[in-house]
């Protein structure tokens, strides 16, 4: 089967999922092995967790920054970054929070779900902590508030802003390619149908079939990490 050409569509997408940094050892969310098998939302990833304990919260998500600086991008995210460089066109969307595609070079136009890689103060906004596991101030500099991860956990409503700007990129999109993603975390999997009814060239990439492989014109059953380098030119 021949490579797909980007060249020949005027807008791509690519909708990245947990399956892209899980072949780097990253630790799913969910199924065998999944950080929620193995600990409690409620105590670790909502609101409610966070006002009643910060200094719990914020130990897991250290934890969790820790996990995945112990993990490399993969050939996959070479590859995307690659395509990216040579089709200025093509636009990054994911759910992951593990920052593994911009460590590969890859520009994402929307983090659906937020960044570990990111903290904020209710008043005083987002900032970037990028420097290792643990975070460099727990703090706010201007109004000593304790931050929170900037990322959607249980029970928050999601970032309107950017679903739009992700909502916008797909339904424009000529070509639509879901990679590594289950297709069941909504409102994030809602992106899959609206890019069908946009009429783009539905492109799905994951070792097994999903419940929304019947909406993808071609279904590449291989990882990301061989897939992305061997049939996107």
């Amino acid at each position: 089967m021949s490579p797909i050409r980007l060249a020949d569509f005027h807008s791509v997408v690519f909708f990245i999922g947990a399956g892209m940094s899980a072949e780097s050892g990253v630790p799913t969310y969910r199924g065998a092995g999944g950080i929620w098998g193995q600990y409690r939302y409620e105590e670790y990833a909502c609101q409610r967790a966070f006002d009643r304990d910060p200094v719990k919260v914020l130990d897991f998500h250290e934890l969790r920054r820790g996990m995945v600086l112990e993990c490399a991008p993969h050939a996959g995210h070479a590859a995307l970054a690659a395509l990216q460089a040579a089709h200025p066109r093509v636009h990054v969307v994911t759910q992951n929070i593990d920052g593994m595609l911009q460590r590969a070079g890859v520009q994402v136009a929307a983090e659906l779900h937020g960044s570990l890689w990111r903290l904020r103060c209710a008043q005083h906004g987002v900032r970037e902590d990028l420097a290792a596991a643990a975070y460099q101030s727990r703090h706010c500099e201007q109004c000593g508030a304790t931050l929170r991860p900037d990322i959607t956990w249980f029970e928050d409503m999601v970032d309107e802003t950017v679903f739009a700007r992700a909502g916008e990129l797909i339904a424009t999109s000529a070509l639509f390619v879901s990679v590594g993603t289950s297709a069941v975390v909504y409102p994030a999997a809602s992106f899959i149908p609206l890019a069908q009814r946009a009429g783009a060239y539905m492109i799905e990439v994951n070792p097994e079939a999903t419940d929304a492989s019947r909406l993808f014109e071609r279904c590449i059953t291989e990882p990301a990490s061989t897939a992305i380098g061997a049939h996107f030119v």
